[in-house]
Parts: C-alpha cells; structure tokens; sequence
C-alpha cells in the first residue's frame, strides 16, 4: 500500500471513531439524563444502580462528545483527551468493583456498560494516539493535523 493509501485509511478510521465517540456520548447523555433527572419512575426502572458510576457516566458523555468532534477536527488534544477518558473509565471502574466487592448493590447491566466503555475507550484511543500522536520522523509536533 502506498503512504498516501496509508493516510487514507488512517483518516478514515479517525473520523469512523468520533462519529462512535459522539454517538456514544450522545447516548450516555441521554440515558444517564434520564436516570437522574426523570423522577422517581425512571430511577426505580434503572433498578441498584450506583449513584457516582451513574454520574461519572453522564458527565463523562460530555468528554465523549467533545473528543468525538476534536477527533473529526483531527485535533492532537482530542487523542490525549480520549487517553484521559479511557483512564478516567477504567479507574471508575475499579472503583466500581471495590463498591461490588465491599458488598454494594449493582445491577449486572452495570458490569457489563463498564466493560464496553472501558473496551471502547481504550480502542478509541490506541487508535487516535496512532493516528494523531505518534510522532513522525523529522516532522514537528503541532496541534493541528
């Protein structure tokens, strides 16, 4: 494949993983909004959930969102946030599993959006600190692409 193909496919791959990015956090917005701000009915539907998992992945959707938009900008910011993003998830997380260890109630839904968040993360980042962080020989490091 030739270095132009090379970069095309990188593009696309960039802008394939902000529009999941900002579809994601559009959803995490909505459901989380939902939960905590639809009134008792929409709290008792969403069963043991855990009040900080539930507002760390609310707020979080709005670092999705603006992550998303930076990675379709091609915004070197934007792979170093998904990093924060994918940290911040995997630590809330653990924090999460110690609340579940220390006898807490949860709902296995709850296990399981964890590990697709944290999966998604990870993945949206390795591929954006490829795509907009690695450094190229001899060429500067800037904050546009």
């Amino acid at each position: 494949m030739t270095m132009q193909g090379l970069m095309q496919q990188r593009g696309l791959l960039l802008r394939a993983i902000s529009v999941i990015a900002v579809g994601f956090g559009l959803l995490t917005i909505k459901e989380g909004g939902a939960i905590l701000f639809g009134g008792d009915a929409a709290r008792a539907a969403a069963g043991n959930y855990v009040p900080f998992v539930l507002w760390f992945n609310f707020l979080a959707g709005f670092a999705y969102v603006i992550a998303g938009a930076g990675l379709w900008l091609r915004f070197r910011w934007a792979a170093r946030l998904s990093v924060v993003i994918a940290a911040a998830t995997a630590l809330a997380f653990a924090a999460f599993a110690a609340h579940v260890h220390a006898g807490g109630a949860y709902e296995m839904r709850t296990v399981i959006a964890m590990s697709l968040r944290t999966l998604v993360w990870v993945t949206i980042s390795a591929i954006a600190w490829r795509g907009l962080l690695r450094v190229k020989r001899g060429g500067p490091e800037g904050d546009m692409p």
